[in-house]
Parts: C-alpha cells; structure tokens; sequence
C-alpha cells in the first residue's frame, strides 16, 4: 500500500475531533486538505473509513478498528523518533583518540582542556603511540580518530587537515649555523645529525626534505622519543631537524631553533575510518580538536616563536 505517515496523522486527528475543521485546526490543515487526504487515504486502502453527514463526521467499523490501532502505533513511532533526535544531540560517553607523542604532548593538552570545560559529560581517552599504532588503531576501530602527521598514502582513512607547521634546525648557541642571517637547507651538508626514528611520521618528510634539497648529512643517532633530541644536541653529538609543535625550548639549555629556508611545512591532520561515522560524543571533539588547531595557527601568525 502506497499511503503516507502523514495521511494516517490526519485521519487519526479527524477520528479524535470528530469534524475534518477542528482535525484542520489541530494539525495546521486546512479543511479541504484534510478532506482530501482521507480520500486518498481511503482509496488506497480500497475500504470506506468514515462515514460524512451534513452535521457530523463518523467512524465506520474499518475506521474505528484503524484508528484505535493507528494512535498507539503513531504515539510509539513519535517517541521513537524523539529518542533518535535526542540521540544525535547527545554529547555523552567515552571518546578515544590516538596521537603521536609530540603531537599528545604540545596540541592535545589544550584540546583537553577545551573539551573537558565545554563537554563536562565526555570523557576523552588520549593514547600516545608512535604513527603507525595510531593508524592501525583507527583502522581495527580501537578509537574512534586519530591525529597523525601528513601526508598519507592510503585509502583506509578520511583526512581533515588542522595545522601546517614548518620544520626548524635545532643546534647550540654556540654552533656556527647560529650566527648565520639566513639558514638555509645546503648548510647542514656534511652536518652530523641526531634525528627521530621511522616510527615518527615526521622522518620521512625530513629525509624527503634532505633529498629535495641535495644535502648529504651524517646521522649517527636515531631516537624514539622527541624530547630526547635536547639533550643529545646539548651535549654535541649532533644538530638536528624538529617540527615547530615541539617547541618551546627546555628553559636554561644553551640551545636554539632556527627556520631554514626554504620552509618546509608538515601537515598534522585528523583521520578516521572510511565511510564510518562517528558518534555524536566524537564528532564533538573531532570539531574541538580542528578548532584547537586553527587557534594555534593563529596565535603562531600573529606572535612568531621563531
């Protein structure tokens, strides 16, 4: 039968007031709509529903076992509907997100905060793995997004850009590409060089900026936490390329970051399974952690750190 949810509110309206004028006024109808509807209603169903005299408007048999089956039905189809809606305004439950170890220590701090003072209900679950964990823990649905660093060659994923960031030289004080005037990628040649390992997603930007840009260096450590690049740096055993989010410097080391030109840029970017989507709770802070990142970049452009 090829009848509407709309056609069976009226005639249960009509059932109720008893008049096509008073279910008109109920429903926003006017009377000749609501007279038409039963009609098409009542066609479709092949079956007389209402009997109509000059005075009143009266159910038949049919009419009276329909409607009496029609408003439970409907009250249970309202109420239903209203628990979706009220479900897609949820902003409650446990979300989960995996992020690289710069990238949960300098950004997602401040997400956290953010989220923490706008959605009071949601609890945010933040693990900090190397890259590669955090793809393979969005793509088996062990959290609900990812951040990872840019860009990516796979089809798993959907991606939203947040934050673009250029590499920086991380030396001494004392070294000599600390006084030049402009740095620039041909003076690290033949530098000897600490840098972090393959399971940051950063390594192979750098290693691909290295090549552009024809230079030959000698790195003699490879490490797995960021934070170890200051010290090794700090005690000579090498210079060393970071992202700008890893920033700002240890206080009282004699150390200093310097842009090199051309600036090479690394792209921080939201990514979650193809073709799923997230619950309301998650795409609330889906949306929290973008704006975090447009703030940031923000901030960066209006007071320079480097």
């Amino acid at each position: 039968m090829n009848y509407t949810i709309r056609q069976l509110r009226v005639f249960v309206a009509v059932a109720q007031q008893g008049s096509f004028s008073h279910a008109g006024q109920v429903i926003g109808l006017s009377q000749s709509a609501v007279s038409h509807s039963i009609k098409e209603l009542e066609a479709e169903m092949g079956i007389r529903l209402l009997d109509r005299t000059t005075r009143e408007v009266l159910l038949t048999e049919a009419g009276q076992q329909l409607a009496t089956r029609l408003e439970r039905l409907l009250e249970e189809l309202n109420t239903t509907l209203l628990d979706v809606r009220s479900y897609g305004q949820q902003r409650s439950g446990t979300v989960r997100i995996a992020a690289s170890q710069t990238i949960s220590a300098h950004l997602m701090p401040q997400c956290l905060a953010a989220s923490q003072q706008r959605y009071p209900d949601i609890k945010v679950v933040l693990r900090d793995r190397p890259q590669q964990w955090v793809l393979q823990s969005v793509r088996n649905a062990e959290v609900d997004f990812g951040i990872v660093i840019g860009p990516l060659q796979s089809s798993d994923f959907e991606y939203q850009p947040i934050l673009d960031e250029p590499f920086l030289l991380l030396c001494r004080q004392d070294d000599v590409l600390a006084k030049v005037s402009d740095m620039h990628w041909q003076m690290l040649e033949g530098r000897t060089m600490v840098l972090q390992d393959y399971a940051s997603g950063s390594r192979v930007l750098i290693d691909d900026a290295l090549r552009t840009q024809k230079v030959g260096v000698d790195i003699v450590q490879e490490i797995g936490h960021p934070a170890t690049l200051f010290p090794m740096v700090e005690a000579g055993i090498g210079i060393s390329i970071l992202p700008a989010l890893a920033l700002p410097l240890p206080e009282g080391r004699p150390l200093m970051v310097r842009r090199i030109l051309p600036e090479i840029n690394r792209t921080l970017m939201l990514i979650r399974r193809k073709n799923r989507s997230l619950s309301p709770a998650a795409e609330a802070i889906w949306q929290e952690v973008q704006q975090q990142g447009m703030l940031l970049t923000q901030q960066r452009e209006s007071q320079p750190e480097f």
